[in-house]
């Protein structure tokens, strides 16, 4: 695969009109920042539910880079956002689970996790991802 390429599914939200779902050129892919969103309403759930949103918002990403050819396996970075520290532990035990059991080769994904506002209210998180696809 040579170029940049847009990565695009329904498994996961529609992206605003100024930004690609996911960005693949060569084995790199890029998946724009997730949340807590049905990709099949556009509702955002979970509102006040830290955990629930983590698993879904990672249920997201997942699904943008399948639909770049890549797997979890292949995800070599996710960044965290979170708009309260209060809801680290919550976060992070959610996150945990969820990377364990996608993270099939036994290597988790390197992170970082930082406290920002985030666009919409009811967003307690979100989640972007950098991804290497294995040759």
């Amino acid at each position: 695969m040579t170029g940049k390429t847009a990565v695009s599914t329904t498994d996961a939200p529609a992206p605003a009109h100024t930004f690609h779902q996911g960005v693949r050129t060569g084995p790199f892919v890029q998946v724009s920042g997730q949340g807590p969103v049905d990709p099949a309403t556009g509702a955002y759930l979970f509102p006040g539910d830290v955990a629930a949103q983590t698993t879904r918002t990672l249920e997201n990403v997942r699904a943008i880079v399948e639909a770049s050819g890549a797997t979890f396996d292949d995800v070599v970075m996710l960044r965290v956002y979170l708009t309260t520290r209060d809801d680290f532990a919550a976060m992070n035990d959610a996150y945990g689970e969820f990377v364990t059991r996608h993270s099939t080769r036994g290597v988790l994904p390197a992170r970082t996790t930082v406290m920002v506002g985030l666009p919409r209210e009811e967003m307690l998180v979100e989640i972007d991802a950098f991804a290497v696809v294995a040759g």
